[in-house]
């Protein structure tokens, strides 16, 4: 009479070593072969969209910090400075007109300080426009006095312009306030653009990580549904795809962060070594000094960190709902 085995005995030693081979093959091919191969076409081609998307990100990223900061420059500019401008007339002395005004402003309460721009500093202006060798005294231009205001205690604008206007017919008083803050409204609008290109940028690198993830594993489906019907858990091969795709975000936004990086170098070099001439100085005084900062730099960092990070996220979630469509499909059937 044969025996049967009792429970735990051969029969049962069989079935264990069976389910502990099944769970060790997704194991074993782990070390054989990556479930996505790390070098293929599509890879190095994600790597470069990727940082194609990085470069444009960082440098929408820079574009925004270097007008919001000038705007700020600005804002900060109007509750500094105010204008008075003289303009020649016959028989006036505009030396002597310049003094007065000078004074008359120094006598206001909230006033720090007044300065009158020279005939030099004037044609420097103008430079850029009449080109140089001007002789100002030979031309109708007008001449200024740059009033220095306390930011906490201003002036009585309107009592000071009475007061110049009164003794100086041809003088007139500009506080700035109408056309900076159309410049700093333009540069608001600016900002606001530049952050809404900057989710678009990021949305279509999303979706690009999608449609590559999706393209990884149709070509490996093959061996993605073995693992799933043998029993790895989904959270293994999604691990796989985001291990390898972050190791792909991170190299591409390296390297566009990285060339972002160096335009940003170059344009503050270009406008240090510009600095002295009269086209760097209209520039700096709409743009700024083209350099982003401590702050512009980290922001690029972070980018990086960002989009390496949202490539292995967004590769994660598609492949845990692909494989969430093969057990409804599985369940179904």
């Amino acid at each position: 009479m044969t025996e049967m085995p009792a429970p735990g005995t051969v029969a049962g030693h069989d079935r264990t070593d069976r389910t502990e081979a099944a769970a060790a093959q997704p194991r074993a091919l782990r070390r054989m072969t990556p479930i996505v191969p790390a070098q293929n076409i599509a890879g190095r081609a994600l790597v470069c969209v990727i940082a194609i998307m990085t470069f444009l990100s960082c440098l929408t990223f820079g574009a925004v910090t270097l007008v919001r900061d000038t705007a700020s420059v600005w804002e900060n500019q109007i509750s500094r400075e105010a204008t008075i401008q003289i303009k020649p007339a016959d028989g006036l002395d505009m030396e002597a007109s310049l003094a007065s005004a000078a004074e008359i402003a120094s006598g206001f309460a909230g006033v720090k300080g007044t300065k009158i721009v020279d005939r030099e500093a004037t044609a420097r202006l103008l430079e850029p426009w009449l080109g140089s060798g001007l002789d100002i005294d030979q031309l109708p231009v007008p001449r200024l006095v740059v009033v220095t205001i306390d930011e906490n205690n201003p002036p009585d604008f309107a009592a000071l312009r009475t007061a110049i206007a009164a003794k100086l017919p041809t003088a007139s008083l500009d506080d700035h306030r109408t056309w900076v803050d159309r410049l700093v409204a333009m540069a608001h609008t600016t900002v606001t653009a530049g952050i809404a290109v900057l989710a678009l940028m990021l949305s279509a690198t999303v979706l690009t990580v999608v449609f590559a993830t999706r393209g990884a594993m149709a070509g490996n489906g093959h061996i993605i549904e073995v693992l799933h019907f043998v029993g790895a858990e989904a959270r293994f091969i999604a691990r796989e795809f985001r291990r390898q795709f972050l190791v792909t975000g991170m190299k591409g936004a390296g390297g566009g962060g990285a060339a972002a990086i160096l335009v940003f170098i170059a344009f503050s070099w270009w406008a240090g070594r510009n600095m002295a001439t009269p086209q760097a100085d209209q520039a700096a005084a709409l743009f700024g000094t083209f350099s982003i900062g401590w702050a512009g730099y980290l922001g690029v960092a972070l980018m990086v960190l960002v989009i390496g990070a949202l490539t292995a996220a967004t590769s994660h979630a598609t492949v845990i709902a692909y494989l969430s469509d093969i057990e409804v499909r599985q369940t179904d059937g």
